[in-house]
């Protein structure tokens, strides 16, 4: 396995991302979660390179990313979808697999609802399309779409604080010593860097487009009946179950799996996605070997 590490404009924003795998070989377009990047699926590269180019960007804004000021650059998931777009077609990568992470749900739909033609199937980890996969913990986000300006500051206060970091990962997972704290200690690096909290709270208040947004993405799911595969971490702390079985309504044959892992799912259970992912995608007739 080769990975290889890339950086190519878009429109006026410099995108970082990683690859790996023969480039004829099916293409897994990997979308990653907040406050991670493309880093976040180091795990997968050597366990599926051999038989898939796998391609993962970092969004504007994270990584190694640029990540230009919010006076320069709407930070919606409009926004990134449409980079994100452009980046697949300025690749020429016209047929995909489409890996999606918390973030990357809002934007691997945006994608599918514009060109359905290309999406060869649909892998969710840990990625909501249903009221009820939102937790507890959303609470706070309600109130500060509710009111902006009376709830910004607690909110920018919990996300840069490195227990909520922590916890993003460990969620209630009883086998703690299996994480790195490398991880969480990483991510609130990059919080903290100069302008990022500006960045994530404009994202955070523009998410309440994607929850208006589900309707339209199970409509999706129900007219496109695309391949499926739901690979979820239960300890997650900030997404349900009842999020993965959901999809289970609009994809009636979709192979939905409960995993022993939290949010970040890839950071105990690498191996069983990457197996779950080759036998799905074997199944369908899009993992062939090159």
């Amino acid at each position: 396995m080769n990975v290889t590490y890339h950086w190519k404009t878009v429109g006026q924003v410099e995108i970082f991302y990683r690859q790996a795998g023969a480039s004829e070989a099916p293409v897994i377009l990997l979308l990653h979660g907040f406050p991670s990047s493309s880093r976040m699926f180091d795990s997968l590269f050597p366990l599926l390179s051999s038989r898939y180019h796998l391609v993962a960007l970092d969004y504007p804004g994270f990584g190694h990313s640029a990540a230009p000021p919010p006076e320069r650059f709407a930070y919606t998931f409009d926004h990134l979808a449409q980079v994100t777009d452009q980046f697949t077609e300025s690749l020429g990568l016209t047929q995909y697999v489409l890996y999606l992470q918390d973030y990357g749900g809002p934007i691997g739909f945006r994608l599918a609802l514009a060109h359905p033609e290309r999406v060869q199937a649909l892998i969710v980890q840990n990625a909501v399309a249903h009221e009820e996969g939102l937790g507890s913990l959303w609470a706070a986000r309600r109130a500060f779409w509710a009111n902006r300006g009376s709830n910004e500051a607690k909110l920018r206060e919990n996300f840069l604080s490195l227990e909520a970091t922590r916890l993003r990962h460990v969620g209630t997972s009883p086998n703690v010593d299996r994480y790195n704290p490398d991880l969480w200690t990483d991510e609130l690096a990059f919080l903290l860097q100069l302008g990022q909290d500006r960045i994530q709270l404009d994202l955070f208040y523009d998410y309440r487009n994607n929850v208006a947004s589900y309707p339209r993405w199970q409509e999706y799911l129900q007219s496109h009946r695309p391949p499926m595969l739901v690979v979820w971490g239960k300890y997650d702390p900030s997404f349900t179950t009842a999020g993965a079985t959901a999809y289970g309504r609009e994809v009636p044959d979709a192979e939905i799996y409960l995993l022993e892992a939290g949010h970040f799912a890839l950071d105990e259970a690498a191996q069983e996605i990457a197996a779950r992912i080759d036998a799905f995608l074997t199944s369908r007739g899009i993992g062939k070997r090159v």
